[in-house]
């Protein structure tokens, strides 16, 4: 083994001697072509994953015929890439779930989405609040600063349940630096409360949280049990800076 060892290590010396020596006498660099075709090939590769993962989303998008539920396709799909980036980094424990919270629409619609991807089937369509200083029937500004009471954009993945003022709730670890990242600080959770929900439809606009996702009381119990314990949440909204500066979409 060791003879046949030395000339082969020999050979790879002398290959790259030449090839130094080509460099410093002005000559093409004869590794630049390959790098170029790896580089070449590793785009083409990042595209075709891009395309997959945009095909998945509307192949979901299409299935739970979410378009006659109001949640946008935009939505949708960057809520699947954020999921399958986490999903890839091994944050998410309980992948059968997604939730997405629309932003982009009013309070007074129904724009929280309990997506069982595993089943392909939508377990529930409810009713969410958003933070009292994102604003009134629509949410436009959005913090992760401690008392903002403003609602923070991006993924989340559940933690474990507890019992607090609101009853039954559930802890949110946030995923995206800078963005909502302090949520456990600012205990952003998801609860129960009695001014968001169908009751309140007629009024001007629904009530709202110190940035908490909060949910109808009632079904507070079912949302929180179906969601909790490893499962990614989204909160959405067509800010550009988010969607440009996101660490989850965009790592």
């Amino acid at each position: 083994m060791r003879k046949s060892f030395l000339p082969l290590a020999l050979s790879a010396a002398l290959v790259s001697s030449f090839a130094f020596f080509k460099v410093r006498a002005g000559e093409k660099d004869p590794v630049a072509p390959f790098a170029d075709t790896v580089t070449s090939l590793q785009h083409i590769a990042a595209e075709e994953a891009k395309e997959a993962t945009s095909a998945a989303a509307m192949a979901l998008y299409q299935q739970l015929n979410l378009e006659a539920l109001g949640l946008s396709f935009d939505a949708l799909q960057y809520a699947y890439k954020g999921y399958q980036n986490l999903l890839a980094q091994g944050k998410i424990s309980n992948a059968d779930v997604l939730t997405i919270c629309d932003f982009s629409q009013s309070s007074a619609q129904k724009r929280m989405y309990i997506l069982d991807v595993a089943k392909g089937k939508v377990l529930l369509n409810t009713f969410v609040a958003h933070g009292k200083n994102s604003g009134l029937d629509y949410a436009t500004r959005f913090s992760n600063k401690m008392e903002s009471l403003q609602s923070s954009l991006g993924f989340y993945v559940t933690k474990a349940t507890y019992h607090g003022k609101h009853g039954l709730s559930l802890k949110l670890d946030g995923q995206d630096r800078g963005w909502n990242d302090r949520a456990e600080q600012r205990a952003v959770v998801v609860h129960g409360a009695e001014y968001i929900g169908s009751s309140r439809k007629n009024a001007a606009y629904m009530g709202r949280s110190f940035g908490c996702p909060a949910v109808p009381q009632h079904q507070a119990a079912t949302v929180i049990n179906y969601i909790k314990n490893g499962t990614c949440l989204f909160i959405y909204h067509p800010t550009q800076a988010y969607l440009n500066g996101s660490n989850v979409l965009n790592g």
